[in-house]
C-alpha cells in the first residue's frame, strides 16, 4: 500500500488508473512563489514537501506520493486564481499563447526519496473576454493552477498539447508508476 498526500480529486482519479492500493493523506504545505526560483525547482521542491510531510503522517514506512502541478507562461508561475478578476486575466494571459505546465512527482519512503518531472507544453487557441467570463461563470476555473482544467471545458481552448495529457491534469502516469516500480510498489 502507498499513501498520497493530496487534496486533489483529480490526483486521486488518475493514480486509480495504476493502483487502488493507496490511502490519502491531506497536507497543508504553503504554496508562495517567490518570483525568483526557477518554477522546474518550485514544482520539485513543493513535490517533495508534500510527499515528506505524508511521510512524516503516514503508519509504517510506506512510500508516500507528492505531486504539484504549476502553469507558467514567460517564466510567470500562473497558481491557482483567488477571484473571478484574477481568473479572467490569467486565461486572458494564455489566450493565443504558448505555456508550459510542470508537474512533479515525489516519492518519499523512509529516507529514500526519488522525484520525477514532467514538461509540457500546452498552445491556446484565441480567447474572448465574454468566453473568459462564461467560462468562469461555470466555476471550473477555481482551485486549478492557471485557471483551467484540461480535462473540463478548457479543453476547448487547446490547440495543441506537446506531452502528457495526464501530466498536465496533476499527475503524469508514466513517471509515477516509474516511481513506484522504482519503490517496488
Amino acid at each position: 500500500m502507498i499513501y498520497l498526500a493530496s487534496k486533489s480529486p483529480r490526483r486521486r482519479q488518475l493514480l486509480d488508473l495504476i493502483t487502488q492500493d493507496y490511502k490519502v493523506i491531506e497536507v497543508d504545505i504553503p504554496e508562495q512563489w517567490d518570483g525568483a526560483e526557477a518554477p522546474q525547482d518550485y514544482v520539485q521542491r513543493l513535490a517533495l514537501c508534500k510527499a515528506r510531510a505524508g511521510a512524516q503522517l503516514a503508519v509504517g514506512s510506506s512510500p508516500v506520493l507528492g505531486s504539484d502541478t504549476e502553469v507558467v507562461i514567460h517564466n510567470q508561475i500562473l497558481g491557482k486564481p483567488r477571484d473571478r478578476g484574477e481568473a479572467i486575466a490569467m486565461l486572458r494571459m494564455l489566450s493565443g499563447q504558448t505555456h508550459e505546465v510542470y508537474t512533479a512527482v515525489a516519492l518519499a519512503q523512509g529516507n529514500d526519496e526519488s522525484l520525477c518531472l514532467n514538461h509540457n507544453r500546452i498552445q491556446f487557441r484565441q480567447l474572448d473576454l465574454v468566453e473568459c467570463e462564461s467560462y468562469c461563470n461555470t466555476g471550473e476555473p477555481f482551485g486549478k493552477a492557471g485557471a483551467y482544467a484540461i480535462q473540463g471545458r478548457a479543453a476547448a481552448f487547446i490547440t495543441r498539447l506537446e506531452g502528457s495529457y495526464s501530466g498536465v491534469m496533476g499527475l503524469p502516469l508514466r513517471e509515477t508508476r516509474e516511481l513506484l516500480k522504482a519503490a517496488g510498489t
